[in-house]
Order: C-alpha cells, then sequence, then structure tokens
C-alpha cells in the first residue's frame, strides 16, 4: 500500500474513533455546598445522579440551576446519618446506575489542623472525611475526587477501624487496594482559577481502567490573569450601596462610616495599619480611650493590586477586616460579580429562582431588600467553593479518557499490516506523520506492538496506570536541587512522561535512559516530540548493553522495567553478565538487573517477574534484598501486561541503608487491598521465602501440621512423543489426580511401555509416593497406584524419614481450609505454581491425625 493512502486508512480509522457515542457520564456530588465547583461537570454534559448538602438555603442555589434531572437527587442532610446515605444510593437504584463514573467530596474544613485535633466536634468534623471514603467503598465510581484545605491530608481523624490516624492514611488504607490515587497540595491559580487558593486535590482512578492515571486528570497548568484584564472592564463604584443598573450583582457593600478614613488614602499593597495617621489605623474607643486593633495576620484592612492576580477568597469576603478584600481602586470590598470572575464561576450562573433580567429590572429598593436578604449567603458559598473552571477542566479530562475510545489489539495490528510497520523505516516515518493525530497511549501501542524483535527478550509495554502505580510509590526527594535517575531499559520510554510529572518541582533532573536496542532509541525520541520537554529535565539516549555498561556515578534512582528473558544462548556473554554477580543460580535478566542496579543506585524500583518472591532460582536474590531496606511491593498478578501469561510484581528497594523500616507495604491487584505487613514477620526464615500474604488464619494452620516432610520430584523427559494409546505402565496426568484417587479420562489416558531410561522410574512400585497436580489451583493428592508412573504435570512426593502417612492425611489437602492455606503459601499465585523444594515444604501433614 502507498504512503499516503496509508495515512488516509489512519485519518478514517481515527475519525471513527472521535465519532462514537457512548452515553451521557455521571457523578454524584457531596458537601456540595451551592453546586459552585461541581457546576462545571454539568457544563461539560455529565447527568448529576445525587447531590447532598446540609444547609437548605445552598441546596436551593442548586436547583435553581438545574443540577438534577429529578427532585429527589437534592439530598439535604447529614452526611454522617445513614438515612442520608441510604437515600444516595437510592438515587443510584432509581437512575439505573451500576457504574457511577465520578464520586465527588468536598467536607467541611474546620478542624483540620493537629492544634483541634479532639476540641469540641472536631473529630466529629473530620469524621466526614471517613464518611465520605466509606460511601466512595461502597459505590466504587470509577473515579473519585476530593478537594480540601492545604492540612487536609495530615490532620488526624478517626478512621473506620476506629484508630486515630491521618486523613492521606485513611485514604490510603482504605481506598488504594481499588484505586490508584495521586494527591497534590496545589495553588489553583495554576490551573485555571482566576484567584489564589492553595487546596489539597486528590483523583482516584479505579485500577481496572486500563492506560487511565490520575495524571491524565489533573487540570492542566496555565496562568492566572492579572486583576485588572479580570475585572476592570466593571464600572467602578463610589458610593456604599451603589448597584449597577445592569448587574444588580455588582454592587457596593455598605459597611461603618468611621471604618472610610482608615482605608480612603492607603494604596496597593497597603494595610490599614500602614497610615502613619494614627487617627486612621483601624480602632476602637473604649471609655474615651483608642484601642487599636490587633493586625496578626497582616492582611487585614488591606488594599489589593491591580496588576496581580486576585488574592485568596475566603467566606468572609463582605468585610474589610477580612483579608485582602478591598478594592484596588474604589473604598469597598469586591461585589459578587467581581468575587464570580476571580472564583471563575459562569455569569450565567443562578443565585436565585428569579431570572436575571428580572432581578434587573426591580427598583433600587427591591434590589436592595433582595441583597440584604441574599447577599451573605451567596458571598459565603463564594468563598468556601472550589472554582468552577478547575472542576470543569478536571470534567473535561475525564471524559476525554472515559469516552475515548482504546484502539484494540486487533485494530492496531490491522494498523500495522496496512501500512506495513514492521518495517523499521515505515513505522518511523508513520510516528512522525501521526504524532499529533494520535493520543499518546496509542502511538506507544502501535510503537510496541510492530517491534517485534523486543518480544525475544520478553521486554513488554507497561500501561500508563501500571507505570502510575509504580512512580506514584517513588521517594519525593524534596530536600534535593538536583536528581541524577536512570532507565536500564527504556524501550520505547513509557515511563518518560509520568517522570516528568512526579518530578516537576526538582530543580534540575539528570534523565540517563539506556537501551541495546537503537531503534527502540529512534523511536522514544519521535515519541518525546509529542510530549514537551519540561526545562528541568535533561536527557541522555545510550544505546548500551546496560548489564556489561559502566556507569560514571552513583544515581539516585533506577526505575524500569527489564527483559524477562531467561535462555542466553551466547555463554560467552553469559559468564559476562554473571561477573560479580551476588546470584550465581540463575540465567535470568531481569535477576541481573536488580544486582547491578542496587549497586549503582539509592533507590531501585523495577517491574519483575513474581517468581522473584518464592522461586527456588531466586533464593540468593532474595537474600540480597532482605539486606537493603524494602519499600513496598506491589502484587499485579496477571493484571499488569494483558494477552501476557506471566504473573509480575513491582517494587522500591533503598539501597542507601540509612534507617531500617520495620513494615513494607504491600500493595495488591488481587485482592484489592493495602497492606502493612512487619518485614520479620513475612521474611521469616522459619518458611522458604517471602509470604506477603501471611495472616493469623495461616499461622493457626501451620501450628496444626507438621511442615518439610516430603521432597518432591518432576519428570521433564516423558512427552507426548514417548507415550501410546495402550501399554504396560501407564503415565498419569494432573487431570487424572482427583482426592485420594485415580480418575479416569476418556481420549486423555496414555501409556509407555519401557521407562528405564528416564529418571521417574525409581519411583515405580514404591510404597507411599504421593502425587500432587504441578500447576494446581486446586490442591488434592492420592498415592501412586501401582505400575503406574507420572509426567511432568504431577508432582511426585516422598517422606524425607519414616513417616507413616495415611488416606484422612491426603483428604485434607482438597479441603477448603487447607485451600485457603495454600493460596497464602503460594502467595496468591496464578501461574507461578509449579512444587519445587520451596513449596513443597508447605505439604505439611495434620498432626491430629
Amino acid at each position: 500500500m502507498q504512503t499516503r493512502n496509508l495515512f488516509d486508512f489512519a485519518d478514517n480509522l481515527y475519525l471513527k474513533k472521535e465519532g462514537i457515542n457512548i452515553k451521557t457520564l455521571t457523578y454524584i456530588s457531596l458537601f456540595s455546598s451551592a453546586g459552585i465547583g461541581c457546576y462545571g461537570f454539568k457544563q461539560q454534559g455529565f447527568k448529576c445522579i445525587a447531590t447532598n448538602e446540609f444547609l437548605e438555603k445552598r441546596l436551593k442555589i442548586q436547583q435553581y440551576n438545574n443540577k438534577c434531572d429529578f427532585t429527589s437527587g437534592y439530598i439535604l442532610g447529614d452526611l454522617s446519618q445513614q438515612k442520608t446515605q441510604e437515600k444516595i444510593y437510592k438515587e443510584l437504584e432509581n437512575n439505573n446506575i451500576n457504574d457511577l463514573d465520578v464520586l465527588i467530596a468536598t467536607p467541611p474544613c474546620q478542624g483540620m489542623s493537629v492544634a483541634n485535633h479532639k476540641k469540641n466536634n472536631e473529630i466529629g468534623r473530620n469524621s466526614l472525611v471517613v464518611e465520605s471514603i466509606k460511601i466512595i467503598n461502597n459505590i466504587k465510581p470509577k473515579i473519585f475526587i476530593l478537594e480540601n484545605v492545604r492540612a487536609f491530608l495530615n490532620t488526624i481523624c478517626t478512621d473506620i477501624d476506629n484508630i486515630d490516624k491521618t486523613i492521606e492514611e485513611s485514604i490510603n488504607f482504605n481506598l488504594g487496594g481499588d484505586y490508584n490515587i495521586l494527591s497534590k497540595v496545589i495553588n489553583f491559580k495554576e490551573y485555571g482559577s482566576e484567584s489564589s487558593r492553595t487546596r489539597t486535590l486528590v483523583i482516584g482512578v479505579r485500577k481496572d481502567l486500563i492506560n487511565i492515571s490520575p495524571f491524565q486528570l489533573f487540570p492542566k497548568k496555565q496562568k492566572a490573569h492579572t486583576l485588572r484584564t479580570l475585572i476592570g472592564d466593571l464600572p467602578s463604584l463610589k458610593n456604599m450601596g451603589e448597584i449597577y443598573r445592569n448587574d444588580i450583582y455588582h454592587s457596593c457593600r455598605s459597611f461603618d462610616i468611621r471604618m472610610l478614613p482608615w482605608i480612603e488614602n492607603i494604596k496597593e499593597g497597603q494595610s490599614a495599619f500602614d497610615n502613619t495617621d494614627l487617627n486612621r489605623i483601624p480602632h476602637t474607643i473604649i471609655n474615651d480611650k483608642i484601642v487599636y486593633n490587633k493586625n496578626k495576620n497582616g492582611d487585614k484592612y488591606s488594599r489589593w493590586y491591580w496588576d496581580k492576580e486576585a488574592p485568596c477568597i475566603h467566606t468572609r469576603n463582605d468585610i474589610l477586616a477580612s483579608q485582602s478584600t478591598i478594592h484596588p481602586a474604589d473604598n469597598r470590598v469586591f461585589s459578587i460579580r467581581e468575587l464570580m470572575r476571580m472564583m471563575t464561576i459562569p455569569h450565567d450562573f443562578k443565585w436565585s429562582n428569579i431570572d436575571f433580567d428580572s432581578l434587573n429590572n426591580l427598583s433600587d429598593e427591591e434590589k436592595k431588600r433582595y441583597l440584604k436578604q441574599e447577599e451573605l449567603n451567596i458571598r459565603h458559598c463564594i468563598g468556601e467553593a472550589v472554582p468552577t473552571r478547575v472542576f470543569e477542566q478536571i470534567a473535561i479530562n475525564i471524559k476525554k479518557v472515559l469516552k475515548n475510545k482504546v484502539l484494540s489489539v486487533n485494530e492496531i495490528d490491522k494498523i500495522i499490516q496496512e501500512y506495513n510497520l514492521l518495517d523499521k523505516e515505515i513505522l518511523k516515518d508513520f510516528l512522525k506523520n501521526n504524532i499529533y493525530k494520535y493520543d499518546l497511549n496509542t502511538l506507544y501501542n502501535i510503537a510496541e506492538l510492530a517491534n517485534i524483535e523486543r518480544i525475544d527478550t520478553k521486554a513488554y509495554f507497561t500501561r500508563e496506570d501500571i507505570v502510575f502505580n509504580v512512580i506514584n510509590k517513588l521517594p519525593e526527594f524534596k530536600n534535593k536541587k538536583m536528581l541524577r535517575i536512570l532507565e536500564p531499559s527504556v524501550g520505547i520510554g513509557n515511563f518518560i512522561p509520568l517522570l516528568f510529572k512526579k518530578y516537576e518541582y526538582i530543580g534540575e533532573v539528570i534523565l540517563d535512559v539506556i537501551d541495546i536496542d537503537n531503534n527502540s532509541l529512534e523511536i522514544l525520541q519521535i515519541l518525546l516530540s509529542k510530549i514537551k520537554i519540561p526545562k528541568n529535565f535533561v536527557i541522555s539516549f545510550i544505546k548500551k548493553d546496560f548489564l556489561l555498561w559502566e556507569n560514571e556515578y552513583k544515581y539516585d534512582l533506577v526505575i524500569g522495567n527489564p527483559p524477562f528473558g531467561k535462555v542466553i544462548n551466547d555463554k560467552a556473554l553469559l559468564e559476562k553478565y554473571k561477573l560479580n554477580m551476588f546470584n550465581q543460580n540463575t540465567n535470568n535478566l531481569f535477576s541481573f538487573f536488580i544486582e547491578k542496579s542496587s549497586k549503582i543506585s539509592n533507590y531501585v524500583s523495577l517491574i519483575v517477574p513474581k517468581s522473584l518472591i518464592n522461586s527456588p532460582e531466586f533464593n540468593q536474590t532474595r537474600e540480597l534484598l532482605e539486606t537493603y531496606n524494602l519499600h513496598s511491593l506491589t502484587d499485579y498478578g496477571e493484571k499488569a501486561f494483558r494477552g501476557v501469561k506471566i504473573e509480575t510484581i513491582s517494587f522500591v528497594l533503598d539501597t542507601s541503608q540509612k534507617e531500617k523500616l520495620e513494615k513494607i507495604k504491600i500493595d495488591s491487584y488481587i485482592t484489592n487491598s493495602i497492606i502493612y505487613q512487619k518485614k520479620s514477620y513475612i521474611f521469616s526464615k522459619d518458611f522458604p521465602y517471602w509470604l506477603i500474604y501471611r495472616n493469623s488464619f495461616f499461622d493457626a494452620i501451620v501450628e496444626k501440621m507438621e511442615l518439610d516432610i516430603f521432597e518432591s520430584f518432576r519428570d521433564r523427559q516423558i512427552t507426548k512423543k514417548h507415550t501410546l494409546n495402550s501399554g504396560k505402565i501407564r503415565v498419569l496426568k494432573s487431570r487424572n489426580i482427583n482426592n485420594n484417587k485415580i480418575k479416569n479420562i476418556d481420549n486423555y489416558d496414555c501409556f509407555i511401555n519401557e521407562i528405564d531410561s528416564f529418571i521417574v522410574s525409581k519411583y515405580l512400585n514404591q510404597n507411599d509416593i504421593v502425587l500432587i497436580p504441578n500447576l494446581t489451583y486446586n490442591p488434592r493428592a492420592t498415592f501412586l497406584p501401582k505400575n503406574c508412573i507420572a509426567d511432568g504435570s504431577v508432582a511426585l512426593l516422598k517422606a524425607k524419614e519414616d513417616i507413616k502417612i495415611t488416606q484422612k492425611h491426603l483428604e485434607y489437602y482438597s479441603s477448603e481450609e487447607f485451600t485457603e492455606y495454600y493460596k497464602i503459601a503460594r502467595n496468591r499465585g496464578t501461574r507461578s505454581l509449579n512444587i519445587d523444594n520451596n513449596s513443597v515444604k508447605f505439604f505439611g501433614l495434620l498432626r491430629e491425625l
């Protein structure tokens, strides 16, 4: 196919993808006040299923703006009450919502300091955060958003387990198993707001959402306008009580006339406390004596600047004595309309059931009565709100990732075949010409699937959601001005975009990327042209074999997804790899990557096969890792790489050994849980390998059994070419093994006549040889019958000593109790289940029998 036609095909596929019609996205909003922030979701076409607020007058404002389709969606009440929560769940049922898209919660921020801990009702207030967590856990939305004050995450709350802990710990412990969670303290003025507002923003993305990370949902950075640009077109208001005839919400709020001398002469940036005339300094008269007011914050009675961004809007924006509330030129506080612009609230946002034109047509007296009744509530609502545009940007990003159909492997393969992208040069040409046509994830997928050479080394593409999970656990390095990072097997660099975001605050980041495949490095550089490389990052591309490459300096961090390939045919090369390696019992590349990375970096984070945890081949590697400081370990099971039948984990390792951590964080995609395990407990030498899911149940079963009584053998010689449909000796296979008996299966059984040349022959007709299916999810056992033998799908167990094994012993192996125990013993594996010299030790015998 000619290149031009190939690109036409891609255009058509892209347009088809963009035109897909997907159902309306849905959300719930908790503690929503007047609904100012989540109005941004309404603007983007999201359907509000339910919204909750404690004060009726604020909930009415949401009704004025037609936030919900049904009246029952406006839920008034205390969210700590079960009856209020039940109303929310009922709305999901009424709207036939089984998989909510977004849940937003902005719980009250009172008590968000350690100083207030347990004073008055602060724990009660902070428990509203815990109620939000409970509701998220019950509903399991695709995405959740929490917003609160700067101190939010470090504030103490009483968690679901009735233990006091920080809110951050509560969020991660209760939701981290199901969600990838990103928490950042940001100033909203850098992310779409037109006023300064430092807040904590927490975004969680459910882990089953492939290729979506919280970083994709964060609002983009953008510069706020100056106050002159923002409100300079609004007419000046000189007289107290004055209302602009075309806008009832642009009015001069009255104040005590005795305060006018305090502010009338101050310039931009000055406070009334800067007056040199003592009579113009804020004061009160007590017993004919002047008592000067205190200026604790330094910004009371202060006039703001024309040519700076707007200040933080507080709830008491109605008084001169609050922080930075005075207009740059007029002697008044900012009007409601000015505040709305600062908080990016749309002009047509409704504060009343009376339409805007009708309000403006009221008489002056009627307007004043309306403002007297409504103004304070409006101002307070504005002061406690999330700027509308910030949430609208998040809504845009959510809509993009949830509605944007991800091309399937078959669709990508069709592109590859039609374009002949297996040709490296055509692939590069295609990427260059389509760099702005496809999203980054699609480009990564096309490039990865077209690069068949990397299949040989099992260098698998890492999805963004998995990359996020890895990167989110990395150290912050907040005190470092310069950071050195190495990616030792970079491939096409899918870790790099999130590294940019993770370390955007570091002054200088030196990023060295290594790959043995020059083609991958060239593709990486093409893909990076789609991303604006941050100014603080300097990237060096190195075409080398990492295991033979000599580093010039020590790194702060080594991160990546090394190749999992095991077979190295070049013996001379293998010897070079093994040189100075602690584990000489493996030929697996990833083990060598772990060892070398730990020698050249203070921190190491790699995605590797789960066999690292329990295989005898990696006994020494585990021994080495235990000498360092393991911070965390994530068990992805088979979920990290779609279509790849391999279980994987990732870990964060601190090699500096400055401070030993007693616990390790276990993040499990299998049990959807976050567990903090004592290292001495899961690395115990009482067992042959790490037991990351060990618990009290497991310990109770161990107490009932005598362990490590068998040695195991698996035949690796008998194959299909050796067996017959009939013969003298039956060759048993895994499906033949049932609980305490042999099962006959039509067209499955096979035989052999001569077995003397096979090692397994030594077990023929021996007594008390136990048969257990090798790769078994449900253990079961029986004795080896006479004139039978087993192939490699069955493990043969022989007691180490003269121990009497009975049928009752074997019956226990198929019990529910032993099955659960065995799942823990095998670290809940689904493929790494070979019965070997390590795992056979868990087949103990009950002491009671």
